[in-house]
């Protein structure tokens, strides 16, 4: 891609957003029960093909049960209330009615207690219990401290995500060397988030199952503005689409490809799958279900950050159920409702069977607001 003079000292690449692209029809058209939403990762078949979030806001025992018995994976923080605290939704009641500073002062008391292992295997059992896949995520940071206790508690697949992550991570002036930790594990790990070529490309070289895509894609992400850190999904989604098709070529192994940040519509996961990835990862989205732990507000874990947040808590307006912001059906026409409905309906309009055939999909790209 060609660069753009910033200056005499300076070039960039130009990056696009999602909202930038449009999808293509062409001469085929398919009836919507005729279309596979299915999405295979590692051993585990989803019928829907999102992760939920790990994010206190998002993900609980009780909505991961329920999002997995309609389809989809949502993903435990497992560093967040829910380890630290055994009355954690009580807590997140009583965060709910709290508003500004009381609100972040009273988080920050919260999300200073310690993690408590014990807790961490009552949740693990708690989703199991409910029939479904358990998944949960841990900082870069905690991995390898916290891997015997999730391979204990028979975590099905182990997310170790970061705002921005590398392959070989140093804390305290150590290094976790991702290749070494993940080729260890008897469990699936997915890892990110990650921007550009080059990163995925190592990501997907420590023998990872998937790789997340997205740096400050989310509505509560503030790094941007923060630290200047940031990617055009699109543009990321490609690029990373290309580290996957030369990791495929070199090894044979195909590595998922997860686009992490900001969807809220059918049209947007389309649009993702289109530009190479495999499924997506939901927060906000799903923060607007009537049974979101967060009670109309949304936040991450850097909004508690002691010295540097990077994030921000965030009122959102429910708008229906969990089957109805997935499956339907909707009462209105901002594409919040019945999301997966509407990506049945992409692929029909553009004559693609399942997600596979949408990654082929031709994209144009439009001036915003047009």
């Amino acid at each position: 891609m060609a660069e753009i003079d910033i200056g005499m000292g300076k070039s960039g690449r130009r990056a696009y957003d999602l909202d930038e692209l449009v999808l293509l029809p062409g001469r085929r058209t398919r009836d919507a029960d005729l279309v596979d939403l299915s999405w295979q990762i590692d051993a585990y078949r989803l019928e829907l093909p999102f992760l939920a979030s790990a994010m206190d806001s998002v993900t609980s025992p009780a909505t991961a049960i329920a999002i997995g018995q309609l389809g989809g994976l949502a993903v435990l923080d497992l560093e967040g209330l829910w380890t630290r605290h055994e009355d954690a939704d009580a807590l997140l009641a009583e965060l709910s009615v709290l508003d500004g500073t009381a609100a972040l002062a009273r988080m920050r008391e919260l999300y200073g207690a310690p993690v408590d292992p014990d807790l961490i295997s009552k949740r693990v059992a708690e989703i199991h219990e409910g029939g479904v896949i358990a998944a949960g995520a841990v900082s870069p940071r905690h991995a390898a401290s916290l891997a015997p206790l999730l391979l204990k508690a028979e975590l099905d697949l182990m997310v170790i995500r970061g705002s921005v992550i590398s392959a070989e991570h140093v804390t305290d002036g150590e290094s976790i060397n991702l290749k070494e930790f993940v080729r260890e594990l008897e469990t699936p790990v997915i890892v990110g988030g990650c921007s550009s070529y080059h990163a995925a490309l190592h990501l997907m070289r420590t023998g990872a199952a998937g790789v997340l895509v997205g740096v400050d894609g989310g509505s509560t992400a503030s790094a941007g503005r923060v630290i200047g850190v940031g990617s055009g999904m699109a543009t990321a989604i490609a690029d990373v689409r290309a580290a996957r098709m030369r990791h495929l070529d070199e090894t044979g192994v195909y590595v998922h490809v997860i686009a992490d940040g900001g969807f809220d519509s059918g049209g947007h996961i389309a649009k993702a799958i289109a530009c190479g990835a495999d499924g997506v990862m939901l927060g906000s989205a799903l923060a607007a279900a009537a049974e979101a732990p967060g009670r109309g507000w949304h936040w991450g874990n850097s909004v508690v950050h002691p010295t540097l947040p990077q994030g921000n808590r965030i009122p959102i307006e429910p708008v229906g159920t969990l089957r109805e912001l997935l499956l339907g059906p909707a009462t209105t026409a901002d594409g919040r409702l019945n999301m997966f409905g509407a990506l049945r309906q992409a692929l029909s309009t553009l004559g693609f069977e399942n997600l596979k055939d949408l990654q082929k999909a031709e994209v144009l790209v439009r001036s915003i607001g047009k």
